[in-house]
């Protein structure tokens, strides 16, 4: 069945082929079927999609027909939010916010592998936390910094691979710009929240 969101999801593959010379992503899109049947979800708004339009500015060349066509259809996704104000606050919660395009809560339904967006606001830290599932994070626009394990933060360019292995804690913290990533996650509960180890 044909939906209005066939070409978000034509464009995050053809995204993710560009990098598929990594071994990750390439590993990744080897466990993807990518006729999988859509889902029919109401929308649902989160207060950090009025920062789509920055990103799509900051997008590097790549990464920006994607994250367009993303903003484009913020209204009409459903998106969805972890974590509540008692968790880390009313600020953390208006500036964070992900959607995800497939897996089991996706538009598309895929069992096996999860993929979407997150959206965090400027001056913001997703602290240190891990799950069970392996995932990617490949940032849409630069700037954001990032760190895994025991290591400290490091900045990570747009379109750069970020693969985090399953239970390694992970965090990011963003500077003066809003962060777009695009997700991957598999080999675990693909609806799992996430064990939050920092403050």
């Amino acid at each position: 069945m044909t939906t209005k969101f066939d070409g978000l999801l034509a464009a995050f593959r053809e995204y993710l082929q560009g990098g598929s010379a990594n071994p990750a992503v390439a590993s990744f899109l080897g466990e993807i079927d990518w006729s999988m049947p859509s889902r029919r979800l109401e929308p649902k708004s989160v207060a950090c999609s009025v920062l789509l339009d920055r990103t799509v500015s900051l997008a590097s060349e790549r990464a920006r027909p994607l994250a367009k066509l993303l903003a484009g259809y913020r209204g009409e996704l459903h998106w969805g939010q972890t974590y509540t104000a008692e968790d880390f606050g009313q600020r953390f919660v208006d500036n964070y916010g992900w959607v995800e395009l497939f897996g089991t809560r996706g538009h598309f339904a895929n069992d096996k592998v999860a993929g979407g967006f997150l959206v965090l606001g400027p001056g913001i830290e997703y602290p240190d936390h891990h799950h069970v599932a392996e995932e990617i994070y490949i940032p849409l626009t630069g700037g954001t910094e990032w760190r895994m394990g025991d290591a400290g933060y490091g900045v990570r360019q747009a379109d750069e691979v970020i693969h985090h292995a399953s239970n390694v804690n992970h965090a990011m913290r963003t500077g003066g710009e809003p962060l777009l990533a695009l997700y991957l996650w598999r080999g675990g509960p693909l609806a799992q929240r996430s064990t939050i180890t920092g403050a």
